[in-house]
């Protein structure tokens, strides 16, 4: 299953510069370069190491992480929500992608004119917010109309969405996303919302985009003031200089990159930590397969039992599954082969009902 985050932001707040460290990023896994598939879309890898382990322990041919795609937006302006700029084409590339990467400026700099005037991370942030929220309300009443008439005529099933409707209706009339709407009944939310595909109801993760003095503290004031105006969406904001990771981009060697990154005091960089949040963030996690041809991740949601995931690979596997053998990292790490695995009773047969765990490695058995 694919995974696409939308990078989000205001004219000139370092969005297009984070892109483009991301574009011009060396994937650690040689096999799965970044590409390019339009002129605003990247794929990368998603950093893990225990592929790099089991590519010690198997000795494959060929090594495949799961990736995950970023799309650059087109910059927002107020009044997008009614065609203003290139309104209408965002918020439709918006609809297309599973999470938002909103990028907000939170540095001071002369030379980059500010679209608004001036630097206030929390005001960027209300601009694009209300804007997506308008656009849900459009289409929560085009919806709530339909229903209203339903309702009326005495269609319980339409009452019942009609008030699921109305209190998305209200939230958004309030300035609050479509996200902070927590107490419907998931199959209820299903119905009421889930054609609409509404802007705001997206998870996003925000993007502080630093200086470079300000990433070795990893904060500033403005970054402060981004995280308690975010606090009750309980979203993430990640500390991102985007001119180092365009740095950082630029360096091939690895050793030479890591020694860059320790001159900022980082661990690993910005972009690592936004790759890893916006997995997280969907509630991924990553299984794998392993053999002398090829050791590879499948990305899957989090809670799939063995049939769903072994359909990530092919549908017939799921069509026709019988059972999965099922080996831990740390057990193949232990006896290193996946026959000394065996051998020690540490290959688990699982049927239908068993729930895939975050890094098994896993072999299916089918018939179609």
């Amino acid at each position: 299953m694919g995974l696409k985050c939308g990078i989000v932001g205001l004219p000139n707040v370092g969005k297009s510069t984070l892109f483009s460290a991301i574009s011009s990023n060396k994937a650690e896994a040689a096999n799965y370069p970044f590409c390019t598939i339009e002129p605003n879309v990247g794929v990368v890898t998603v950093p893990d190491e225990r592929l790099q382990v089991l590519e010690q322990l198997v000795n494959p041919q060929r090594v495949l992480p799961t990736v995950i795609e970023f799309v650059d937006i087109a910059g927002l302006v107020k009044g997008a929500s009614q065609g203003a700029g290139l309104g209408n084409k965002f918020l439709a590339n918006i609809r297309e992608v599973d999470a938002i990467i909103h990028v907000v400026r939170c540095f001071n700099d002369d030379n980059i004119v500010h679209v608004e005037g001036r630097v206030s991370p929390v005001s960027d942030k209300e601009i694009i917010d209300l804007e997506l929220q308008l656009k849900d309300l459009e289409s929560v009443d085009k919806k709530l109309q339909k229903f209203e008439r339903a309702a009326k005529a005495g269609d319980a099933k339409a009452r019942q969405i009609v008030g699921a409707l109305s209190q998305y209706k209200s939230t958004l009339e309030m300035g609050k996303s479509a996200r902070t709407v927590q107490d419907l009944d998931a199959d209820l939310k299903e119905e009421a919302i889930g054609d609409l595909f509404l802007l705001t109801d997206k998870p996003v993760i925000y993007v502080a985009n630093v200086d470079e003095t300000s990433i070795q503290s990893g904060t500033n004031e403005y970054v402060e003031e981004l995280k308690a105006a975010v606090a009750d969406e309980n979203a993430q904001v990640i500390v991102i200089c985007a001119s180092v990771e365009s740095q950082i981009s630029e360096i091939e060697d690895l050793d030479e990159r890591q020694m860059f990154l320790e001159e900022y005091g980082l661990k690993e960089s910005g972009l690592s930590q936004l790759i890893r949040a916006s997995y997280a963030l969907l509630n991924l996690i990553t299984y794998f397969t392993a053999g002398v041809k090829e050791v590879r991740a499948w990305t899957i949601q989090k809670g799939w039992k063995a049939p769903a995931a072994a359909g990530v690979i092919h549908t017939d596997f799921e069509r026709g599954f019988i059972r999965a053998e099922v080996i831990k990292l740390s057990d193949y790490q232990q006896y290193k082969t996946e026959a000394a695995c065996k051998e020690a009773g540490k290959m688990n047969v699982e049927g239908k009902e068993y729930v895939v765990a975050d890094g098994d490695i896993m072999h299916f058995r089918f018939n179609v």
